[in-house]
């Protein structure tokens, strides 16, 4: 499918073919409830990707990148790591020019297993994390993510990560109970971010852009959360790429509606 922040031809791996696991429980989420009794396979996983990639080639369609997204968290999957592993084999071979993306919420970084692992691909050429980060304080964090893991905790996995390799920070900018993000959180976040950004000076790690998106699609509990206009998001960026020039930064901030 067409993805707008990857702006191209991307291939999606879902790891929870059989229900949502996330310790996430963002009011934005468009995965509706369900269950299935279909499981995971590294073999369909195979054959599903060369059978793509085959098509696609046929219909001389680029692939941007092939992405693990889907119903879940998909570094906290048993399956992770070989699927992974088998993704970036096929991708070789039959598609060496695309991205490999691991979209996560960052939960698997408080792990010491995953954090190696995380920091190992997005140091490799043609690897990308894109990491949330929703929230600049622990209070909109908990109306915007609604998650158990400890705010604090996060954020420290988050920064640590960053001083060591390179990711892609990508921000869901939009209003939740009919409010948009205070103050005071606007000015945390961009302090966050600038304070991640700036890694990236001493050569070791830091965050190679920004992506600001909008809700764009139905959530189960509609209208709790609800797009908010694309001037609300360019103003956020606009913002932040002032912060960023202060402190010589050039990465890029990214806006998608």
């Amino acid at each position: 499918m067409y993805s707008r922040r990857s702006r191209g031809l991307s291939i999606g791996i879902n790891l929870y073919p059989d229900k949502k696991s996330c310790p996430f429980n963002c009011p934005y989420c468009e995965v509706f409830p369900f269950s299935t009794d279909t499981k995971f396979s590294l073999t369909q996983l195979e054959e599903d990707l060369y059978s793509c990639f085959a098509s696609l080639k046929k219909q001389n369609l680029p692939v941007k990148d092939v992405c693990f997204s889907g119903n879940g968290e998909p570094t906290l999957s048993p399956d992770f790591p070989a699927a992974f592993g088998l993704a970036s084999a096929i991708m070789s071979d039959m598609a060496p020019d695309a991205e490999l993306v691991v979209i996560t919420n960052g939960a698997g970084l408080l792990q010491p297993e995953i954090f190696s692992q995380l920091k190992e691909i997005a140091n490799c050429p043609f690897y990308d994390i894109w990491l949330k980060l929703d929230a600049g304080t622990p209070d909109w964090y908990q109306k915007i993510n609604r998650s158990t893991i400890p705010y604090n905790e996060l954020i420290a996995a988050i920064k640590k990560i960053t001083t060591c390799a390179y990711v892609t920070i990508q921000t869901m900018l939009c209003a939740i109970d009919d409010k948009i993000p205070p103050e005071e959180e606007v000015q945390s976040w961009e302090e966050l971010l600038t304070g991640l950004a700036a890694y990236g000076e001493t050569g070791m790690g830091g965050v190679k852009k920004v992506q600001l998106y909008g809700k764009a699609r139905p959530a189960p509990e509609d209208p709790k959360a609800l797009d908010l206009p694309i001037e609300y998001l360019e103003e956020r960026a606009t913002s932040l790429r002032y912060a960023f020039m202060e402190r010589d930064i050039t990465n890029p901030v990214e806006v998608y509606k």
